[in-house]
């Protein structure tokens, strides 16, 4: 598809979230764990040296209705979480020093 670039970043974004959701349109545990893993070394890094285990807890914390599965509303969330924490490292701040972790 082309299209302005915002465009094509949520294209992108909408494929990833399709690459590892099931038949249902949701993603399981385990599979969002490796798309973080996967798609978020530098953050995640981050996280480890600070003592922050950012992968422990995620799932649990935006899986609002507690299906034990993340909507795509719910990773929108938790992307939205991530991104503030690099625009926080746009700025100076280090990565994985948001309050969300």
């Amino acid at each position: 598809m082309s299209g302005s670039q915002l465009e094509q970043a949520i294209s992108a974004l909408i494929d990833l979230f399709h690459k590892h959701s099931g038949p249902d349109d949701t993603i399981e545990k385990e599979a969002l764990l490796q798309l973080l893993k996967e798609n978020f070394p530098n953050f995640l890094s981050a996280c480890e040296k600070k003592g922050r285990h950012y992968l422990s807890n995620i799932f649990e914390k935006k899986d609002k209705n507690k299906d034990q599965k993340i909507d795509f509303s719910e990773f929108l969330s938790l992307l939205a979480d991530i991104a503030s924490d690099y625009h926080n490292h746009s700025h100076g701040a280090e990565l994985c020093s948001g309050g969300n972790q």
